[in-house]
Formats: C-alpha cells, sequence, structure tokens
C-alpha cells in the first residue's frame, strides 16, 4: 500500500480510536458519579455531609461535560491542522511574507502556537470564570487573568523563542545524529528552567512569604531531622488569589529545596494534618519519584526524537499528514509541529500504564508518611482535601486506570488503614 495513505489511515483510525474510547470512559464516569449521587458511601459517612457529596458529584459531572467538548474540539482542530491542510495554509502564508530560513520557521511555531492559544480561550474561559465559579473554586478577576496571561505571553517570548530557535537550528546543522543534540540541549534547558523556577519565575505570578506560625514552623523543623532532610526554607504562596484548591509541594534542588504550602492549606487543615501532608511529600523524595519521573521522561523525549530524526526524513510522514513538504529543504519546523500533533493520538493507549505508575508513587509516599506520623492525621487531612477540593469519592474504575494519577479516596485511606 502506498505510504502515505497508509499513514492517513493510521491516523485516521487512531484518532477514531482516540476518540471513542475516551467518551466510553467519560460516559462511564458520568454514570458511576450520577448512580452514586444520592448517597454517601458508608465508609464516610461520618465525616462528608450528603450536600458536600452530592456537590463533589456535581462539580465530577460538570467538568465531565465540558471534557466532553474539549474532547471533540481537540480532535477537529487535529483534523483541521493536518488532513484538512490547516498547517500547509499556515506555512504557505508566512511563506508568502518571509523567505525560507531559520526565522520563517520560528515565525512559523509562534504563529501555530497563537493559533492554537485562540482556538483554546473560550472553553478555558468557561472553565475559570462559569464552571469553577459556579462551585465557589474561582477566585481569579479579570485584571488578574489579564495580568497572568500577559505575564505568560512574554515569559513565553523570552524563554520558548530562543528555545525554538536553537531545537530548529540544531535540526538543521546537527547532522545525522541532530535529534541526540537536540535532546541534550533539550534535557539542560528544562534543568535550567527547573533551577531558576523557585526564585525568578514563580515570584513573577505568586507572592510567597515565610511561614510565620513558629508552632507548625518548629513541627514540620522536627519532621524534616527525623526523616534526615534539609530545606531552605519554608514559605506560603498567595494560591487563594487565584483558586480556593490547595496544595503544598517541594521546589528547588538539593539543600536548596523550599517547602511551599499553600496559603488555602493552612486554613483547611490543623498543624497536625500539615505535618502529615509534609511527610506524604517527603515520601516522594525519600524514594526518589522526582529523579525516577525525569529520567522516564528524558528517556521517552530522546526516543520520542530519534523517530522524529527518522520520520523528519520521509516524505510520506509529509504528505500522509496533508503538507506538502518543500522538496528543497527546510521542513523542520513542520515536521516538529506535524510530530507533536499526531505523537499524543498514538501513545494514549499507554496512559494506564502512566497512570498506575503514579498511583503506586502516591502509595509508597503515603506508606512513608505513616512511618513518620499518625496515620490518622494523614487520613482526616486527605479527606478533608477530598471535600475542599470537591473530588468525588466514587469515581468509575476504568476512569481511575485511564485518569487518575493518585489513587480514589476509598482506595487510598483503606490501605493506610490496614498500614
Amino acid at each position: 500500500m502506498n505510504p502515505t495513505l497508509t499513514l492517513t489511515y493510521l491516523l485516521v483510525g487512531a484518532l477514531l480510536t482516540n476518540v471513542l474510547l475516551k467518551l466510553w470512559l467519560n460516559a462511564r464516569q458520568v454514570r458511576h458519579v450520577a448512580q452514586h449521587r444520592g448517597e454517601v458511601p458508608k465508609a464516610f459517612a461520618n465525616q462528608i455531609s450528603l450536600n458536600d457529596h452530592q456537590k463533589a458529584a456535581d462539580y465530577t459531572l460538570a467538568k465531565a461535560k465540558v471534557g466532553q467538548i474539549d474532547l471533540l474540539i481537540d480532535a477537529a482542530v487535529l483534523v483541521g491542522w493536518t488532513l484538512m491542510g490547516g498547517l500547509s495554509a499556515l506555512n504557505a502564508t508566512i511563506l508568502s511574507y518571509l523567505s525560507p530560513g531559520l526565522w520563517q520557521q520560528v515565525l512559523l511555531v509562534l504563529a501555530f502556537t497563537l493559533v492554537g492559544g485562540l482556538l483554546n480561550l473560550p472553553l478555558s474561559l468557561y472553565q475559570t470564570f462559569v464552571l469553577e465559579q459556579k462551585f465557589g473554586f474561582n477566585k481569579m478577576t479579570w485584571k488578574l487573568w489579564l495580568s497572568d496571561s500577559l505575564k505568560g505571553l512574554v515569559l513565553g517570548l523570552v524563554l520558548g523563542v530562543p528555545l525554538i530557535a536553537m531545537v530548529l537550528w540544531l535540526m538543521q546543522a546537527g547532522g545525522v545524529y541532530w535529534w541526540f543534540w537536540t535532546w541534550c540541549a533539550l534535557v539542560f534547558w528544562q534543568l535550567f528552567l527547573m533551577a531558576i523556577a523557585p526564585n525568578v519565575i514563580m515570584p513573577m505570578f505568586n507572592k510567597f512569604t515565610p511561614l510565620e506560625d513558629e508552632a507548625l514552623k518548629t513541627r514540620v523543623n522536627a519532621l524534616m531531622q527525623r526523616a534526615g532532610f534539609t530545606a531552605k526554607g519554608f514559605f506560603v504562596m498567595d494560591g487563594s488569589k487565584r483558586s480556593a484548591h490547595s496544595n503544598a509541594f517541594f521546589t528547588g534542588f538539593g539543600a536548596s529545596k523550599r517547602v511551599v504550602f499553600f496559603d488555602t492549606l493552612l486554613k483547611q487543615l490543623t498543624p497536625s494534618e500539615m505535618e502529615a501532608v509534609l511527610a506524604h511529600e517527603l515520601g516522594h523524595f525519600k524514594h526518589r519519584h522526582i529523579f525516577k519521573m525525569m529520567a522516564t521522561s528524558f528517556v521517552m523525549t530522546l526516543l520520542g526524537l530519534a523517530l522524529l530524526g527518522f520520520a523528519s526524513q520521509q516524505i510520506w510522514f509529509y504528505t500522509g499528514l496533508g503538507v506538502m513538504p518543500n522538496l528543497t529543504g527546510g521542513n523542520e519546523a513542520v515536521a516538529l509541529l506535524l510530530f507533536m500533533l499526531v505523537v499524543p493520538v498514538f501513545t494514549f493507549l499507554l496512559a494506564p500504564v502512566s497512570s498506575w505508575r503514579s498511583r503506586v508513587q502516591e502509595y509508597e509516599a503515603d506508606a512513608y508518611a505513616v512511618s513518620k506520623t499518625p496515620a490518622a492525621d494523614l487520613s482526616s487531612a486527605l479527606l478533608k482535601l477530598y471535600q475542599d477540593n470537591a473530588s468525588t469519592l466514587t469515581p468509575d474504575p476504568w476512569y481511575v486506570k485511564f485518569y487518575y494519577s493518585h489513587p480514589p479516596a476509598s482506595l487510598r485511606l483503606a490501605r493506610m488503614q490496614h498500614a
């Protein structure tokens, strides 16, 4: 069979499989949550009110409806960019103003990103200012949204344009093994961003203040010492100015690690529960989960770039995805964008493996936490977080297998009780 048609049929088949599978999973989640909306699961009947349980169910159902629309839009946009010739038309438009070359290709990537952002904007605004607002989670004002958008745009240009130019230049000048040199550059770039994020990038969007609660500070310091960890400091982030959702996390490397608590978390949990949540985060470091995730990401990036190195040299890769390549060269940006568009379609079936791996790591972090703090404290903290974030207690099991990076509350708390 003609390789061009083969790739086209493969894309159509994979996309249909993706859409139908995701719609099926979404329908299962909606049906399962709706069926259990009327009654709090027995294991949580003494801690969760029916009103909170139903709020979580309604929030989950509302997100599922938006997710279904998002899925169909994404599929249509993918077809528009590829088989319907959108990317080819955008490239031709830019070529009508600029001669072929590195900066023409950089502009193509920027234009593609801009158009994609504009296409996603209406649904993103709906999620923030309608859905999240309806359930009391959105705290962002239009002024703050505009400020964040402008900062994000400037930051994207300052950091993104050099990265795009570097990758495209390496694709042109790196020879047969350009993909390996590009991978080296991307690894360095990612590590560089991780290093500057705590002190340069994150403060552009949020205010970080030293933790002032001396009793809590003493408590978490003692935990850090028992666990053999050091941190540069404990900070509170003003997450409440954007959302009522809460979290705690580490940033930085080595001894420069910072412990960051959302201000919403401090209002929701007791000091002993905060200590348990921090012990959970320490568990991720103890088991080297962050390192393992980064290593996996780097390996997958290397394999992806190697595959792109092969595909970008094949005419059928372009024609099979709706683009006529320039036979004299200069197709690097087109190849990169096509690859980024279609790879998720072909790799979605790997999602259960990634999600399972993440859930296993959460169990490991929980086990570490209950070895350092009372299990009851972590259980009550997690239950409050599930409740305050309106996380459903009755998700569909198959939906969990594909999408959940954290175990459902029932399984997670049951395992802690038997630890």
